[in-house]
């Protein structure tokens, strides 16, 4: 997973671009980072979708994502060796071999234009060898001390990067070879001498057949259903075979999000989309493009889903309640005519024209339309309605990436818009009762609205990593 890096620019856009996008870029070598697709100094992989825009690539060059992926190798290597049989005085005789440590002191990626990745990986295997039991004359039943080895070895790998059949990419391992020096035996003073007990493996390279088995699972989490809520999803899926170069390697990747199985079609015909030239940030190992359709993908789920939608009751109890009869009364007379007592208000929030997001340069804003209903409580238990309002509220939104989640918060931008829809009241002026609703509308509002962008939409992600310090760009 930690393989996809490179050594020059990555592929951009031709400076015209389809439509706007928003980017995260991160700068550690262990990690993806969500962002724009750009020039790298050391290289870059990416993925381009119609709604998202997902770019793959080295931070800080193939040495960024070598680094990173040393301590998984050497766990991957420390493996359980099977029992040797020595051949010894006429019989076999089983010989324990117990890998103690490796070490990986350098690890070397390589892009291969039309084919994938080339690794190479200098490796320190420490073994301690179990030897058997020799009959002495003077101890019939000596056991000798075990002997400790140090053998240094390269592991070359070829790693083609392809499409499969459910839309993720695969990377496989089509070849590997092992390259032996000598064993070194390890004494009790940390001593090194060489070992001359077993004989040499030659200096060449030779095939490991058992080493060639497909990673279906090393890539993004393209072709499964990551999920949003408790009742959506959204799935990734590769639309074409990788673009590969000795530069960086490029996947055209859809996104689609699920409300109850069935997929959130917007109403227009998408534009192609394509990022801007020179965006995104120097040293990427990963940039991911996500494009306006997602956005409006994102929200018109949320609307489908009746999550937007919320209730605002007030409290008589409360010392700072001022959703009740008594206050609203005192800017509507007629309130304070049918209701002489304090009562509580329920405020109905419904969204009914779809949410707009808009994405300028270093600016992304969300506009709701909210048909908001006032209501009291009438002599029989039930609610009456006492007027109802449209209500336009103008939305900074702010962009966050969390492990694997695109993540947003929201604050009012100027003052909520009201016109009144209809009353039951009388005349209202809009201008007397602008300073009530807005305190008793925006908070409730924006605590709903950033619970739900909180909770994320996941990204395309590599399988174990996460995006770590993550920039954000809007374009």
């Amino acid at each position: 997973a930690q393989i996809l890096g490179g050594r020059g620019q990555g592929r951009h856009g031709s400076g015209t671009r389809a439509g706007p996008a928003v980017g995260v870029a991160v700068a550690h070598g262990r990690c993806l980072q969500a962002g724009h697709r750009g020039q790298t100094q050391q290289g870059s992989a990416e993925l381009r979708t119609g709604k998202c825009s997902f770019c793959l690539g080295a931070c800080g060059g193939s040495r960024g994502v070598a680094e990173a992926g040393k301590a998984p190798l050497q766990r991957a290597l420390q493996v359980t060796v099977p029992h040797f049989q020595d051949w010894s005085g006429g019989e076999f005789q089983p010989t324990r071999i117990q890998i103690l440590n490796v070490h990986v002191p350098h690890l070397q990626l390589k892009f291969i234009a039309g084919f994938g990745i080339h690794l190479l990986a200098a490796t320190n295997f420490t073994f301690k060898i179990f030897r058997a039991t020799v009959a002495q004359d003077w101890c019939p039943c000596s056991v000798p001390e075990p002997l400790h080895l140090m053998l240094p070895m390269a592991l070359l790998a070829d790693t083609p990067v392809s499409q499969g059949s459910i839309g993720t990419p695969v990377v496989s391992i089509s070849g590997c070879f092992s390259l032996f020096d000598k064993a070194i035996v390890l004494d009790g003073h940390n001593s090194r001498r060489p070992f001359v007990g077993l004989p040499q493996f030659p200096h060449e390279g030779r095939e490991e057949a058992g080493a060639m088995v497909p990673c279906n699972d090393v890539g993004t989490q393209a072709g499964r259903l990551s999920p949003i809520g408790p009742e959506s999803q959204v799935h990734y899926s590769m639309i074409d075979t990788p673009t590969i170069t000795n530069d960086y390697i490029s996947l055209n990747i859809n996104a689609v999000l699920f409300l109850l199985s069935r997929p959130i079609v917007l109403p227009v015909d998408t534009t192609p989309f394509v990022l801007p030239q020179h965006v995104g940030t120097r040293g990427a190992m990963a940039t991911v493009g996500l494009s306006q359709d997602l956005f409006d993908s994102a929200i018109l789920l949320l609307q489908k889903a009746g999550a937007l939608n919320l209730d605002i009751t007030g409290q008589l109890k409360s010392d700072y309640n001022l959703l009740n009869t008594s206050m609203l009364g005192q800017l509507i007379p007629e309130v304070g005519r049918q209701f002489p007592e304090p009562m509580p208000l329920v405020l109905k929030v419904r969204l009914g024209a779809t949410p707009t997001v808009t994405l300028r340069t270093n600016n992304a804003t969300l506009r709701l339309q909210p048909f908001v209903e006032v209501l009291a409580p009438a002599s029989n238990s039930a609610f009456q309605s006492l007027f109802s309002l449209d209500v336009v509220v103008n939305l900074s939104l702010q962009l966050s990436v969390s492990k694997v989640r695109l993540r947003g918060t929201t604050s009012v931008l100027g003052n909520v818009q009201l016109t009144v829809a209809s009353s039951n009241v009388g005349f209202i002026d809009t201008d007397h009762v602008q300073p009530l609703m807005g305190a008793v509308f925006e908070k409730p509002l924006l605590d709903h609205l950033n619970a739900l962008l909180g909770m994320g939409v996941a990204l395309p992600h590599v399988v174990n990593l996460q995006y770590v310090t993550p920039e954000i760009f809007v374009y």
